[in-house]
């Protein structure tokens, strides 16, 4: 399966910015822009990041406010504020051995950054590789992290499964299935967290967002300091 797998990817396989680095860094930024943000959405975003700050050093040194107002229309705001703390901490202290420690850097990233940048022998495990994993009940080493990420994303998918174009087909136990919906998200229009990003976007702006209590809700999850800079 691993040889079909790899076979497949090879041929299918998406082209991403990020799958192009080793720096740690840079497999970090990606790593955190795609946690609740679609590839697509993410390349064009990752690349300009890089533009702007191509190094760990140059985002640490950056304003929460300028690094805030890069990451507008990504979403989840928090996800900058740590990618800069954790920055800051890598620049102070160097990449800990245990990358958890960053902030932001749950059991994934960490597994990502360790794989990808430092190549170790570790699986990173994504919602999309841990479905493979689990219709296939098969064994694959990290040499098949982005492989597994793309069948998942574009083959396995969540609900139906395209299975007649799925080069382990022919094994898997679970060809053929169908499955049940995932909980959705709520609805983002109108919701307390369209309030937040609009409070941030004026406040950003230099201007009184008129909410006060999206602006609480700002301050503490820490979005609001340094925001002039």
């Amino acid at each position: 399966m691993v040889e079909r797998l790899l076979h497949w990817f090879e041929k299918h396989g998406r082209d991403l910015p990020w799958r192009h680095k080793r720096d740690p860094y840079a497999i970090l930024v990606s790593e955190v822009m795609l946690q609740q943000t679609q590839a697509a959405r993410v390349a064009p975003r990752y690349v300009a990041w890089l533009e702007r700050w191509p190094t760990v050093e140059a985002l640490a040194y950056a304003s929460l406010g300028d690094v805030l107002r890069e990451w507008q229309g990504l979403g989840y705001n928090r996800r900058a504020v740590n990618l800069h703390r954790a920055a800051r901490e890598v620049v102070a202290n160097g990449w800990p051995d245990d990358l958890t420690a960053l902030p932001g850097v749950g059991r994934y990233t960490a597994d990502a950054v360790a794989c990808f940048a430092f190549g170790q022998d570790v699986l990173p495990q994504d919602v999309n590789v841990r479905r493979v994993l689990e219709r296939t009940d098969a064994s694959f080493d990290h040499t098949c992290g982005q492989a597994l990420m793309d069948l998942g994303a574009t083959i396995c998918l969540a609900r139906v499964p395209r299975c007649c174009e799925c080069p382990l087909a022919e094994e898997c136990p679970s060809r053929g299935q169908r499955f049940e919906p995932l909980r959705k998200q709520g609805r983002f229009e109108g919701s307390f967290r369209q309030r937040r990003g609009a409070a941030l976007r004026a406040l950003l702006d230099g201007v009184d967002p008129g909410d006060d209590e999206a602006v609480a809700a700002l301050a503490r999850d820490g979005l609001l300091p340094s925001l002039p800079g």
